[in-house]
């Protein structure tokens, strides 16, 4: 019997730094569009602020990996949360001077704090054994049900005053401070041991083109991608589209909260359903599930609609995230750990960065009004889930021992 006492420990641990920090990114994600609006010169420009914190998670990850290879996961981590802080910092300064420009540096430091976040999962499977990496996996995914109660919920509470200039956003950011600072201590309790220096001939793994084009790890990538660019697409738009369709930031909160719950209340289950029906069928069910609620959201502009398709994103993205995530563990060797993962996120965020830039450009700039944008931004996900879905189908359908 593998003893998987300290696995768990470490993924208590993750579970609650995903659930308090992580309500940072919900709550940024539900106002930064919201603000961006109020400060951009242009309104095709709404979005860019959400787009640089992914952009500074796809620009952080390559180095912050190795970072963590080198002196393990804690110094990895506090860097994250350092990098949320001075974020949050001049978010609220900006706020406070009407500077959209500034307001994009903090956003970008923001990304710092969600690259590293994006390791929590991959760190739940340090001292994991095989037949617990999947449920690690998911109870730190899980651990984002509390991250979409409070995120949403704080900023319903924060804004809500009769102030309609973007000042009404700065309590927001002083949370953000407040959670960070909180936080941190969290990350003192892990038990992850730094991996050891390799000698001088300890295998050197392959190389970031072989890692690539090994076809298991090609479509995780691509399914990774696909799941949280696709995301990321519809959730950016979903706070202007809501608040365009006159419908008040309340209601937009309330359906985040709801989309962020579809999200991670599945992980209690997605890791015993990789394990009994395997990995490639849970995905294929998430992307699935991602197509349908972009037929959801086509269907109209009710609040029923931006439920129901905002839930089902979420669960797709759970399934497909998730699955993609265990599928990449599975696939590389423990030596190529840090590059690889390194890299994958890198890919995975490159996406999301484009889907968040292209969400602002097909909600303000592609249409008269918000319906319209919204109709532009669920059709862009046709394309996507084809190249997921056909790439998966190839996976299973080659030879095995090819």
């Amino acid at each position: 019997m593998i003893d998987d006492t300290r696995a768990k420990r470490n993924v208590a641990v993750l579970v609650a730094a995903q659930a308090f920090l992580g309500s940072q990114i919900t709550m940024i994600f539900v106002i930064g569009g919201l603000a961006g609006q109020q400060l951009s010169p242009n309104v095709c420009l709404a979005t860019l602020p959400i787009s640089m914190i992914v952009f500074g998670s796809m620009t952080t990850a390559p180095w912050l990996s190795p970072l963590m290879q080198k002196h393990g996961r804690r110094a990895g981590f506090l860097v994250g949360a350092l990098g949320g802080l001075i974020g949050a910092i001049i978010c609220a300064y900006a706020l406070s001077i009407s500077n959209f420009w500034v307001f994009l540096i903090g956003s970008y430091l923001t990304g710092i704090y969600m690259s590293s976040q994006g390791f929590f999962r991959f760190a739940a499977t340090d001292t994991a054994s095989e037949a617990f990496r999947p449920k690690a996996i998911s109870y730190v995914m899980a651990g984002g049900l509390i991250s979409a109660i409070i995120g949403p919920q704080l900023v319903s509470i924060l804004s809500s005053g009769a102030d309609a200039t973007v000042m009404r956003f700065f309590p927001v950011y002083l949370a953000a401070m407040a959670l960070n600072v909180i936080g941190m201590g969290l990350f003192f309790l892990l038990d992850i041991p730094k991996p050891p220096v390799p000698s001088v001939d300890a295998p050197k793994g392959r190389s970031l083109w072989q890692l690539l084009t090994t076809p298991r790890i090609a479509v995780a990538v691509i399914c990774g991608m696909v799941a949280y660019a696709l995301m990321n697409l519809v959730m950016t738009s979903t706070p202007l589209a809501v608040v365009g369709c006159g419908f008040q930031v309340a209601d937009a909160s309330n359906i985040v909260t709801g989309h962020v719950l579809a999200m991670f209340a599945p992980s209690f289950f997605t890791g015993h359903l990789i394990a009994r029906f395997g990995v490639e069928k849970i995905v294929g069910v998430g992307m699935a599930i991602l197509a349908v609620a972009g037929v959801v959201a086509l269907q109209g502009v009710e609040l029923g609609n931006f439920y129901i398709a905002l839930i089902l994103l979420g669960l797709g993205w759970n399934f497909g995230f998730i699955g993609a995530t265990t599928m990449l563990a599975g696939a590389h060797e423990p030596h190529e750990r840090g590059r690889m993962q390194g890299l994958n996120d890198l890919l995975v965020f490159g996406g999301v960065t484009f889907a968040s830039l292209a969400s602002g450009g097909l909600m303000n700039c592609s249409g008269g009004d918000a319906a319209t944008g919204w109709a532009a931004v669920n059709m862009a996900m046709i394309p996507f889930l084809a190249l997921a879905g056909g790439s998966l189908i190839w996976l299973v359908m080659r030879p095995k021992d090819a």
